[in-house]
């Protein structure tokens, strides 16, 4: 810890005297990874000859395990000494164990503490072997541990140099405050969002916090600290602070943990549901294993067809020197490599933030927030002031903690090891002035891998690379979602027997269906060969004809538009024949926004993108968030349904001021271009005409001239009560995704229900013909910009049912736009009378089927 004075940290030693008789054994030779790696804390450990457990010093009893097999004693000067009896031992449930204090109790050397049977713990449990660790080994300058045999209650084991003298670090300085008991409510516990979510709040304040699960415990400001504890759904914590600011830390950081840190999904359990969901959610799914061996699968990661010849990439091996002279010129080494380091992932970010896709920048953003983790930092300058050298300390950290996170039950938690490598291998690279390897690879190749990183995929060149597979990973990884940006088919978590072919082996990899196909025939890899030239030839046919009016043959225009959340997107449009933008997703600017936006900020960007399309038109949608997506400056109280909570206009009530500002950027913005608003999850005509009357407040104001006012239909009370909306707004537009998961009442996100939630559901397309009647009889048109838009079995139906506007992804636009010049409006609508009367999804989807869409 850096003083705030210019004087040497003053020290002091803190002797702790041998909690039990037995063999002294060093930390890093326990069988036991957690202890043996200091993911919790550096001290020693006793094979023990005696069955009481005693105090080593004197304090206070801050934690007891509830299996009763590990207690912590807080001393005086803050040091938190945590006692662990056997390895496994929490198995036991208590059973051979007999507390001796509670929490709160001050013990001083030599106390019982607890009593336990050796014999039953031996014969049940995986080892005897009691740890002895400093869980904040960051108040430690030096560790002393003794040696050989050593006699309980007599017998010194451990030495400790503390820094700053007896008294509380200024930090610490207050009175200690503990978290009532916290049942985590997020979905798959805290994976790297919500433990990142945590550690930037605790950041605001300057107490020492620590999260604490049974025995185990974490600095709360580390990511990978916390996400090591592996907290699943369900399990019980607790927070500790220490310092000034203790109570206000430990209000909001409490509140933010049982409202799930933002995360969609997270709602309070009871106990006993938190252990039904547990047992749904913990074990990974199995890996996909083929009977056929010129079959190999693996997990669909990004779909498309590729042939091509297999290359293997390996991963670099960086040698390292163990030791070094000179700890303070080693540290200093590591702090400018994690700055360079710093540097090099901020280009990376603004490279691929600068392609507009914001879900690509954030995971290079999350590499930048692992650089800043200080369990990382606190581990390996640990091992430095041991004389070890900086590249070897770093290498040894930063591996020890990517093993950690790959052996945890958790997909999600295990897939972000990936994520630290690629971080930690950079900033190794960077120490030893090895350069990374360039991949010289020839046309057409499929790439496979153990894993690949997310920088790997930053520096892929998709004119060479036209599929990859990695024996890693999963669909949600982030190696997944860049190539799904990037458009190139991928395989996850494939059988690793994939890695044994020989380089240059020919495969077809279909990433729809997760599979590679070996020795394919030459007729299949020339039929596959032309399937995918046809595919590019019609592709580059339609983008010829981008530009041309979508006119069905019997005359009927169709606007097709984009779906955008950035000018990038707006740009990209343009170039492939977008006709104005149908959905400008706003939530967008204020996501990527460390605090609200002004109005200056807000029509700034607004105007910018207006400017760019010139007199095409351009549909505002306002800010749309809420319990379900919130934003991290913008807190929210818990709700037990956020989908049914307050998003999108709902939550502009609740935040006036939040609300009129972003009226006011958009009105202020509207000279730029053709502009219109639209106002989100309007469900009752009191909102529609609350937002309008401030709305109309706002323009008055500012003395600019009217904009066209619209409402998203996306919950079934709009669509039924089209016919009365539709006296009040301008126009209508659709979003089918979120009509479809209400309509059904089906998260589209549920593991199981997720394929049901289909939005030609007949169901579905009552609504929207409800939406359209409903327009039709007061002289209103009606868009769609959900995913249905974008669908090629829904563009006829949607055609046929009145529809007049089709709000796309940038990339879809060219064949959306050919698809509709070779359809007539008659047979549309005969399609459109057709699915109306049909009871299934996969019933309307067999009237047009995919090969001829």
């Amino acid at each position: 810890m850096t003083a705030l004075q210019s004087s040497p940290p003053k020290t002091s030693v803190l002797v702790l005297t041998a909690p039990l008789s037995g063999q002294m054994v060093p930390l890093g030779t326990v069988p036991d990874p957690v202890f043996a790696q200091k993911m919790v804390g550096d001290g020693v450990s006793i094979d023990p000859l005696s069955q009481v457990l005693m105090a080593p010093c004197a304090g206070d009893i801050v934690q007891i395990h509830s299996a009763s097999h590990a207690v912590t004693v807080k001393t005086a000067e803050g040091i938190e000494i945590l006692m662990h009896i056997g390895l496994d031992t929490v198995a036991l449930k208590g059973e051979g164990f007999t507390l001796r204090v509670k929490v709160g109790d001050r013990v001083k050397t030599g106390d019982i503490l607890i009593e336990f049977d050796a014999d039953y713990v031996a014969l049940h449990a995986r080892s005897l072997l009691t740890q002895i660790v400093v869980t904040n080994s960051d108040r430690v300058a030096q560790f002393k541990p003794a040696s050989g045999m050593v006699n309980a209650a007599r017998d010194t084991v451990l030495e400790l140099v503390l820094v700053g003298g007896t008294t509380a670090s200024e930090a610490e300085a207050g009175p200690t405050v503990t978290s009532q008991v916290i049942i985590i409510p997020n979905p798959v516990g805290l994976h790297a969002r919500p433990a990142a979510v945590l550690a930037q709040l605790a950041k605001k304040y300057q107490s020492n916090l620590r999260l604490h699960r049974g025995s185990d415990s974490a600095n709360v400001r580390s990511v990978v600290a916390i996400m090591g504890l592996e907290i699943g759904r369900g399990d019980t914590v607790t927070l500790e602070a220490t310092g000034a600011d203790a109570e206000a830390a430990i209000a909001e950081l409490s509140t933010a943990l049982r409202d799930g840190l933002g995360e969609e999904g997270a709602v309070p359990v009871t106990a006993a549901a938190a252990s039904i969901a547990q047992a749904e959610i913990s074990a990974p799914a199995p890996r996909p294993k083929s009977d056929d061996p010129n079959i190999i699968l693996g997990v669909a990661a990004s779909s498309g067809v590729a042939v091509g010849n297999t290359y293997r990439q390996r991963r670099q091996d960086i040698r390292v020197e163990e030791t070094a002279d000179s700890p303070k010129a080693e540290q200093r080494k590591l702090d400018q490599a994690i700055d360079q380091a710093a540097l090099e992932i901020e280009s990376l970010r603004a490279k691929v933030h600068g392609q507009g896709d914001p879900s690509k920048a954030a995971i290079f953003a999350a590499h930048q927030e692992l650089l800043e983790d200080p369990e990382l930092m606190d581990m390996a300058s640990s091992a430095i002031d041991q004389g070890k050298s900086a590249a070897f300390a770093w290498q040894q950290t930063y591996t020890a903690q990517a093993d950690t996170l790959a052996r945890l039950k958790s997909e999600l938690l295990a897939q972000r090891a990936n994520d630290l490598l690629d971080v930690g291998d950079r900033v190794l690279r960077i120490l030893t002035g090895v350069k990374a390897e360039a991949l010289v690879l020839p046309a057409n190749t499929i790439l496979l891998a153990e894993d690949l990183t997310p920088s790997d995929m930053a520096n892929i060149d998709p004119a060479r690379v036209v599929g990859f597979a990695t024996v890693a990973g999963g669909a949600t990884s982030h190696v997944a979602i860049l190539a799904r940006s990037m458009g190139i088919p991928a395989i996850a978590g494939i059988e690793p027997r994939i890695l044994d072919l020989a380089d240059g082996t020919p495969v077809i990899l279909d990433g729809t269906k997760g599979r590679v196909k070996l020795n394919a025939s030459v007729d299949e890899l020339e039929a596959t060969q032309d399937r995918i030239a046809r595919q590019k030839a019609r592709q580059a046919e339609d983008l010829e004809h981008a530009f041309e009016p979508a006119i069905t043959q019997d005359g009927r225009q169709i606007e097709v538009v984009a779906n955008i959340g950035s000018q990038k997107d707006a740009e990209a449009s343009i170039k492939v024949g977008g006709e104005g933008v149908g959905l400008l997703r706003t939530e967008f600017v204020f996501m990527e926004a460390s605090s609200a936006p002004t109005e200056d900020e807000q029509e700034v960007i607004y105007a910018s993108i207006l400017r760019v399309l010139g007199d095409r038109p351009m549909i505002i949608r306002t800010l749309d968030v809420g319990g379900d997506k919130p934003l991290p400056y913008l807190p929210m109280a818990h709700e037990e349904n956020p989908f049914l909570g307050e998003r999108g206009i709902r939550l502009g009530f609740d935040r006036p001021e939040l609300m009129r500002t972003q009226f006011r950027a958009i009105l202020k913005a509207s000279t730029a271009g053709k502009a219109r608003v639209m106002f989100p999850m309007i469900a009752r005509m009191e909102e529609l005409a609350m937002a309008k009357a401030v709305m109309e407040e706002e323009r008055q104001k500012l003395g600019v001239p009217p904009i066209e006012i619209g409402i998203m239909v996306e919950v079934p009370a709009a669509a039924v009560s089209a016919e009365r909306f539709a006296e009040q707004v301008d126009f209508f537009s659709i979003g089918t995704n979120d009509l479809t998961q209400y309509t059904l009442a089906m998260d589209r996100g549920h593991p199981k229900l997720a394929p049901y939630v289909d939005a030609l559901n007949p169901s579905v397309l009552r609504m929207i013909d409800l939406t359209v009647r409903g327009a039709d009889k007061h002289g209103k048109w009606v868009g769609v910009c959900g995913g249905m838009a974008g669908d090629p079995q829904a563009v006829p139906i949607l055609i046929g049912l009145g529809v007049k506007e089709l709000s796309v992804s940038v990339p879809v636009i060219p064949a959306v736009k050919a698809q509709v010049r070779g359809l007539s409006l008659a047979q549309c609508q005969d399609l459109a009378q057709q699915a109306l009367n049909l009871d299934s999804a996969a019933q309307v989807r067999d009237l047009v089927p995919l090969e001829e869409a």
